[in-house]
Order: C-alpha cells, then structure tokens, then sequence
C-alpha cells in the first residue's frame, strides 16, 4: 500500500483511468461536472492536487465511492469475495471471514428430473429460507419450508437441499465446521 504521501499522485492515473474506461473526453467530463477541462488535464497529470471540491463531483460522475478515487485502504477482510460463485449448480455469496461459522447466501435453482443426492459432511448447518419454498431432505424425513422459516441440522445426518416447485429459492446459510449451533431466542408475546 503507498504512504499516505504517495497517494495523491496516485490519484491522477486512477482519475484517468476511469474517464478513459467510461470512453469520455475531458470536455465531456468537464461538462458532466463543471470542473474547468484544463483543472482535470492537470489532476489527470499530477500537477494538481485532488482536492475534496474537485472529487466529490468527480465521484459522482464516475459512480464511485471517494475512497475508490484517492486510494484509501480497504477494510475487511479481502479473502471475503463478495462475487457469487457457483459450484454443482449452487450460486454462494459468502457474507462471512472464513473460519469458524461461515455465512453465505445460496440460491439454488429448480433442476426438473434431477435426483435428490443426499450428503453428509462434518459441522452443523442452520438454514433460513429467504425466498421460494425449500425441500429439505434429511435421513428419512422430507421437509417443506417457505420464506421466513428456518432448519437446523447436524451435517452428519445424509441431507439434501433443492426447490420444492419449479422456482429458484434463496437461502441464508449458516454453517459451523465444529459443530457450532445457531442459538435462536424468541421473545414471547
């Protein structure tokens, strides 16, 4: 990462560098914002210092977050990618650091004449339907369960996730590796 010095002449490149990839012109931009052509050759160059007038308008042209702009460093946790990934035909956002309870939101779509597989794998899952109807398969027992309602299980039972109908269902996923359980508390009326 650049001290904190470096960072304002890493903000020229950066700033040129958008308006190039969103195919503009100084002009262009220079009417988008309001900011003089000659002010945004010299920012783009390095000969003038970004200043919080000159970005926020800049930011909001390019659609981006001001930090984005002058480099600010990311906080988080960057092994967490907020990008889906899909695996057997599961889509996963991961919403969680990896390492002990793990969160992500799955969507899984309907896949007419697909034969439930069953499987089993360490840990202890809570499942919270989001969206659609879920068809829980697990051992002997098949379970149905609609938007805002919830499952938890050891993953050590054979089980198996899919649509109960012919459209995709979203699901909060909760599972913890060691067998860690989601302790739910309901507050009575």
């Amino acid at each position: 990462m650049p001290k904190l010095e470096q960072r304002p002449g890493a903000v020229g490149p950066r700033l040129r560098e958008l308006r190039r990839g969103r195919g503009m012109t100084l002009a262009e931009l220079s009417a988008e914002t309001g900011i003089n052509e000659s002010t945004l050759s010299r920012l783009e160059g390095g000969a003038r210092k970004p200043t919080l007038e000159l970005l926020l308008p800049l930011a909001e042209v390019y659609a981006v977050p001001l930090d984005e702009l002058v480099g600010a460093p990311r906080t988080g946790d960057p092994r967490i990618r907020l990008k889906p990934v899909t695996r057997g035909g599961l889509t996963y956002v991961p919403l969680s650091r990896p390492g002990g309870v793990q969160a992500h939101k799955v969507l899984i779509p309907a896949r007419p004449g697909t034969e439930p597989q069953l499987q089993t794998h360490g840990g202890f899952e809570w499942v919270y339907v989001l969206g659609g109807r879920l068809r829980l398969l697990l051992g002997e027992r098949s379970l149905v369960l609609k938007a805002g309602e919830a499952a938890e299980f050891d993953a050590h039972v054979p089980h198996w996730l899919g649509p109960d109908d012919e459209r995709t269902v979203e699901l909060l996923v909760l599972f913890g590796p060691q067998g860690e359980r989601a302790h739910l508390r309901a507050r009575t009326a």
